[in-house]
């Protein structure tokens, strides 16, 4: 989800491949290891599988609502300004572009059902029920416009513990490296 655009020093941006500031978005989230799924609070449900593009920043998602609706085909780039705090850029692909791009990259791919929640406090949340090797792990993340209300949110009362601060649970590194030890 794009969020409102804070000032970026541009030697950063460009720096983490970001050349031109009207191309990329600003993205500021918090993650958490869940317990369980809240399933009493979801509105939405839609099947992800994610493709890490080995050696770089990059990410293919396709997306297929639960309800049968048009899937979503999106190429994604990434850099971390902070934990919290980063700079992403999206190319929306239809299907038949999307298969030729995906057959030319190789990378680690994850599956997961995103749960949407009843917005908690005007914030947007969602779930993520991973599926396959990561079967069994719940992350809960939102969503912020500014890093205020970020900083203001408070934990929600399903998770476990705060992983933000934690990059063994970024999609990246799941995909790559699998489960952390310490995860339930």
């Amino acid at each position: 989800m794009q969020t409102q655009m804070m000032a970026i020093d541009q030697q950063t941006a460009t720096g983490l491949g970001f050349p031109k500031q009207k191309y990329m978005a600003v993205e500021r989230e918090r993650r958490w290891l869940c317990r369980e799924v809240p399933r009493e609070r979801i509105v939405r449900t839609d099947i992800i599988t994610d493709l890490y593009v080995t050696g770089a920043r990059l990410r293919l998602r396709e997306l297929r609502p639960g309800n049968g609706g048009a899937p979503l085909f999106k190429l994604g780039r990434k850099a971390d300004l902070d934990a919290q705090t980063r700079l992403i850029t999206t190319i929306y692909l239809p299907e038949e572009e999307f298969a030729a791009v995906r057959a030319s990259f190789q990378g680690f791919t994850i599956k997961k059902l995103r749960h949407k929640l009843q917005p908690l406090l005007g914030v947007p949340v969602s779930v993520d029920e991973f599926q396959g090797p990561l079967g069994g792990l719940v992350l809960a993340e939102a969503e912020f416009e500014s890093a205020e209300a970020l900083a203001a949110f408070p934990a929600p009362d399903f998770i476990a513990r705060e992983v933000t601060d934690d990059p063994r649970f970024s999609g990246g590194q799941l995909a790559k490296n699998g489960l952390p030890e310490d995860c339930f």
